[in-house]
């Protein structure tokens, strides 16, 4: 109990980010089921129209938009582990759905229930994990997960690919059943128990998290730190969004991550993904259909373990910019090899599949997962939730601009010039990256808040 240990917060987060996990098999699961539901054997009892599965389909981002502002007001008024336990609760519901009825309309519903967790996952699970983790492993605790997203969609791509339609949802059920029998036992952050009063309850789960006594200096250094900012914090007012863009630091922070957001959501990749067929068929690669599935979830996997194994061994800043730079060089390269095709010319059929691969490990390795891990260290923990419910809304509505244009754009200007846009918009990821974004590696939100007032 001296030395302390970590394996607990690594449980408690993976357990947490098991919604993550349901997520992906959520974000994956019309991929392999479109073909089924529209076969002449399809589970619905006819084939589902194109209309129909554009409806499945997009009831999950449009959703996303309700569910962050409801998970904001759990999170703040009823605490960070009561709002993860709804999400894996509705998400558990959305199965149900599916197994019960084929009815277009009650699956419309059921990806309703899905999307509206999925708006919650982005904001509230980075708030929870960075409250029960320590500073030196935090980064790897938040950016693990995009890998149980990953994960989920390999899992569905793979079980869609070779099982039947209700023996994967029986699967997928048992799987969110666990998560939530498992978070009922998980705890709740130590920020919000000392936000709502219970001091000694915040000290007795740090110290379960840590292994270490509840009298430990350490626990108690940082329960008293808590209880200062929540002391400092309470004697002011309410503090409101139109009060956080009066504060100078938070302003800084918040005008930091919406630029950084906007970047990442518009930098091709989130497109890539969706229309990944259509870009290895224009780029002349010819790939089975369930290797050509399998590969972008299996590369965004190895790139999430490449980010959870770097993010705190050489900062948030620096994999950000390299991150960048590498899908700006290889987006050029693929516009180039597009427009080679284009007129004629000829590369190594290779060429492509190396390309893409680059670039869906290069946004999982860190265009991805960094700026959350960034905001999620960067506000004070009384506004985080806040914060990042605002920015997460307005993360899931432009990178719906992004999906809606991309069809619309490679029609009028061509894939290679589209390429060639998204590589403009990662060099400029790039540039502001290196100039704007602070590093918040090993910084306590203070000498972070400090940093930002000086910008």
């Amino acid at each position: 109990m001296g030395k302390g240990h970590t394996y607990v917060q690594w449980i408690v987060a993976f357990v947490a980010e098991m919604t993550l996990l349901t997520y992906g098999l959520q974000a994956g699961w019309v991929s392999p089921m479109k073909v089924i539901l529209q076969s002449e054997s399809s589970p619905a009892g006819r084939p589902l129209t194109e209309m129909e599965m554009t409806w499945v389909a997009s009831a999950v981002p449009l959703a996303g938009v309700i569910g962050v502002p409801l998970f904001v007001y759990i999170a703040d008024s009823y605490g960070r582990k009561v709002g993860v336990l709804v999400m894996a609760i509705m998400q558990m519901c959305c199965w149900i759905i599916k197994l019960s009825t084929t009815n277009i309309i009650c699956l419309i519903i059921a990806r309703i229930l899905a999307g509206i967790p999925a708006g919650g996952c982005f904001q509230l699970i980075p708030v929870y994990v960075k409250e029960i983790s320590q500073d030196n492993i935090r980064g790897m605790l938040v950016s693990m997960f995009l890998l149980m997203q990953n994960l989920g969609i390999l899992m569905i791509y793979a079980m869609g690919s070779y099982l039947g339609y209700y023996t994967v949802l029986w699967i997928v059920l048992t799987m969110s059943v666990a998560s939530v029998l498992a978070l009922i036992k998980a705890p709740e952050s130590p920020s919000f128990l000392v936000k709502i009063g219970k001091y000694e309850e915040a000290a007795a789960t740090m110290a379960f998290l840590r292994g270490l006594d509840m009298n430990h200096k350490e626990i108690l250094g940082e329960v008293n730190l808590l209880k200062e900012d929540d002391r400092h914090f309470k004697s002011l007012p309410d503090i409101t969004l139109l009060a956080i863009l009066k504060n100078r630091s938070y302003r800084t922070g918040l005008l930091l991550v919406v630029i950084i957001i906007t970047v990442q959501a518009i930098n091709g990749n989130y497109a890539m993904f969706t229309y990944a067929s259509s870009v290895f068929s224009e780029s002349g690669v010819t790939l089975s259909p369930e290797l050509q599935s399998l590969s972008i979830p299996i590369v965004m996997i190895l790139g999430s373990f490449t980010s959870m194994s770097c993010v705190d061994k050489f900062g948030r800043k620096v994999l950000l910019t390299l991150t960048f730079a590498i899908i700006t060089a290889a987006l050029i390269s693929l516009g180039t090899i597009l427009t080679m095709r284009h007129q004629g010319g000829s590369f190594p059929n290779w060429l492509p599949v190396v390309i893409i691969i680059v670039s869906v490990w290069s946004h999982a390795a860190g265009v991805a997962p960094m700026p959350y891990v960034i905001m999620s260290e960067m506000f004070n923990f009384q506004i985080r939730a806040k914060v990042l419910g605002c920015v997460v809304s307005y993360a899931w509505f432009v990178s719906f601009l992004q999906l809606f244009a991309f069809g619309p754009a490679i029609s009028l200007i061509g894939l290679h010039n589209t390429m060639y846009c998204f590589a403009a918009v990662n060099l400029v990821g790039v540039f502001l990256t290196l100039l704007i974004v602070p590093e918040t590696k090993g910084k306590s939100v203070e000498e972070i808040e400090k940093m930002l007032a000086k910008k």
